[in-house]
């Protein structure tokens, strides 16, 4: 039956966000950890990370063009274990060329596993006919908060990064693989070509711009918080060092909530009206923190920020695809690029004016740029709709 079939697939894809959300958490959550086993310098150490984000958009190019081949489900099948397998590897090793290796092997899975799991989601909610992408990421974020607690636990015990991360793996890649059997591609015609006389740069230059934008401005809106509000917190308003470790688990929360109940704000009140919303909010949260007296506000405003940001991303994918209906998979994986970019430019760009100025001053860049999403606001969708696919579907055909 066609309805169950898609409500497997629905489950089998929000694990595969879920199962990426823990991994990418016990990640960069053990970073310290990771640089002390490798004896990795605090010089060194951005060009590791820096490494991570650029593999990953070439992953996602690659995947991009791969999926003209293959079935995106099938990519997601094979590089989900590949992820889980390389931040193993991050975890066994002792050479500075073995973390180089690991890192790089999770950089370029990582890119790919994220451009063929957004895909499938685009391709389900066009399938279901509603808006169900925030939902999705809501099980990432879910998923990020498991993966954080999980690594809270390890350090609070001195778990050896190969000891802490090999469990976790072994339970997560048979999962993976077992729920990979449930994914959807759904009705793909099309997928490698894309639409307009200019092939891809029509696509990128006409169509995706806006998205790619918004994409950027997003994450170097979250950057800025997973990379500084700690310090911030700490160190501008005068938080002890406990509370400081508060204001980005306040900001996972928020961003959880926000998505568990994003889709049926689009289904309510629209696309545009969502990100319009979603991008004020974030701009106030951001305005809070700058102005902010003491830890307390300062508080508020991150925890406001992650009600904000976390309908952005989400809908700047499902919009993709139905900008690009012809070629949504292409759509998808050139827009996932910006992802990266904007984690490669937010965190620097804001330590240095904050360095160079004041951290209160640079709070006002990722306001500025998240603002800026209002007038991109249309290239959502039209007022009216409610639909990832940018049409409605009478409720009769909802499915799971």
């Amino acid at each position: 039956m066609m309805d169950a079939r898609l409500r497997r697939g629905r489950g089998a894809l929000a694990f595969s966000f879920l199962a990426q959300g823990v991994a990418f958490a016990l990640l960069v959550t053990r970073i310290p950890a990771v640089q002390e086993q490798y004896g990795v310098s605090d010089a060194l150490l951005p060009a590791f990370l820096a490494g991570v984000p650029v593999l990953a958009g070439a992953g996602s190019v690659a995947a991009g063009a791969l999926v003209a081949r293959v079935r995106p489900g099938v990519v997601l099948r094979w590089v989900q274990p590949v992820v889980l397998l390389a931040l193993a590897g991050v975890g066994l090793g002792d050479q500075s060329w073995q973390l180089a290796v690991a890192l790089g092997v999770f950089g370029l899975a990582v890119g790919a596993l994220d451009a063929s799991m957004n895909m499938l989601g685009v391709s389900l909610q066009r399938a279901y006919g509603r808006s169900i992408m925030l939902g999705f990421h809501a099980a990432y974020s879910l998923g990020g908060i498991a993966g954080a607690s999980l690594a809270w636990v390890g350090a609070r015990l001195d778990v050896p990064l190969g000891v802490f991360y090999a469990p976790v793996v072994l339970v997560l890649v048979p999962a993976v693989l077992a729920g990979s059997r449930w994914y959807v591609d759904g009705d793909r015609p099309g997928q490698g070509a894309v639409p307009g006389p200019g092939g891809d740069g029509w696509v990128v230059g006409r169509v995706l711009l806006p998205l790619c934008l918004v994409m950027a401005f997003a994450y170097i809106g979250d950057s800025t918080v997973s990379n500084w509000s700690a310090k911030y917190l700490q160190d501008v308003l005068g938080g002890s060092e406990a509370l400081a470790t508060v204001p980005y688990n306040a900001y996972m929360v928020t961003t959880l909530l926000g998505r568990s109940v994003g889709d049926l704000a689009v289904r309510r009140f629209g696309a545009v009206a969502v990100v319009r919303g979603g991008a004020v909010l974030a701009a106030g949260g951001f305005a809070v923190v700058a102005v902010a007296p003491g830890p307390a506000a300062g508080l508020a405003g991150f925890t406001v920020l992650g009600f904000g940001l976390s309908v952005l991303v989400p809908q700047t994918f499902a919009a993709a695809g139905r900008l690009a209906p012809g070629a949504s998979d292409a759509a998808v994986a050139r827009l996932n690029v910006f992802n990266y970019v904007g984690f490669l430019v937010g965190s620097p760009l804001v330590g240095a004016l904050g360095e160079a100025w004041s951290y209160r001053g640079a709070m006002a860049v990722p306001l500025v740029l998240v603002l800026v999403t209002l007038v991109y606001a249309r290239s959502f969708g039209d007022g009216g709709a409610r639909y990832g696919g940018g049409h409605e579907r009478s409720r009769t055909v909802d499915v799971g």
